[in-house]
């Protein structure tokens, strides 16, 4: 008489899967719905325990400082180990940073689909209108979580780096699409380059304004960024 399947471990309390937990899928070849179901089952449990890392992490990092913190205590908060942590970043920076790289990747598929005949400037406002929006009235957690991670990275100078070199890449992606819009080659025409400096620097200002004025909610911030960039496209037109 054959064994029993071994239970499956529980998940922990707070939504993370566990550590050790066991593969869902059964012994044998499994059918075609039985691998999309477990396909999608692994997927959601990896989304899981990202999350939990990225939620342990900004507590830590809002209640004793960035610097202060250790991968070794984000594990512990989330009962995985080190092992499972640098599955998911390949740095502590990136649990900050790769929130934002998520909505980045966004902000660059808005902008791909943007009308062909649209100005550059535009365009990219117009992407990011797409993205704020998203932000601001997405998932309640999520936008807690973008609310948190500002504050993290406004109060810690160790991310200075971290965020220049997101910004670099994410700016050459852009200044890409930008030149594939226009059909010009940015290795010798550097207009694309210039106008997304130009939106990124305004996109700076204005983060850095509403954190001057202690302005953390996701939607005020989302107005706020949207008015600089539009006075940023005025500007271009007036002074330059």
């Amino acid at each position: 008489m054959p064994s029993p399947a071994p239970e499956a471990a529980p998940n922990r309390p707070d939504g993370a899967p566990r550590d050790d937990a066991p593969s869902d899928a059964p012994s044998g070849e499994p059918s075609s719905a039985d691998a999309r179901s477990g396909g999608g089952l692994r997927e959601r449990k990896k989304r899981q325990t990202r999350t939990a890392l990225i939620d342990a992490a900004l507590e830590l990092f809002l209640a004793q400082g960035y610097d202060a913190t250790t991968v070794d205590e984000i594990v512990a908060a989330v009962h995985v180990s080190q092992r499972t942590f640098f599955r998911y970043f390949a740095t502590k920076e990136d649990v900050v940073t790769g929130f934002f790289g998520d909505h980045d990747r966004r902000f660059a598929a808005a902008l791909a689909a943007r009308p062909a005949g649209e100005r550059p400037f535009t365009a990219l406002f117009e992407a990011l209108r797409t993205v704020l929006k998203d932000i601001a009235e997405g998932d309640p957690e999520d936008t807690e979580r973008f609310r948190r991670i500002r504050r993290v990275l406004e109060a810690e100078p160790a991310l200075t780096t971290a965020q220049m070199a997101r910004y670099k890449r994410t700016e050459g992606l852009l200044a890409q699409i930008i030149a594939d819009r226009e059909g010009v080659d940015p290795g010798t025409d550097p207009r694309p380059e210039i106008v997304v400096a130009f939106y990124s620097g305004a996109t700076r200002v204005a983060f850095e304004r509403c954190a001057r004025a202690d302005i953390w909610d996701p939607r005020e911030i989302a107005a706020r960024v949207e008015a600089v960039v539009a006075l940023a496209g005025e500007t271009m037109g007036d002074w330059i």
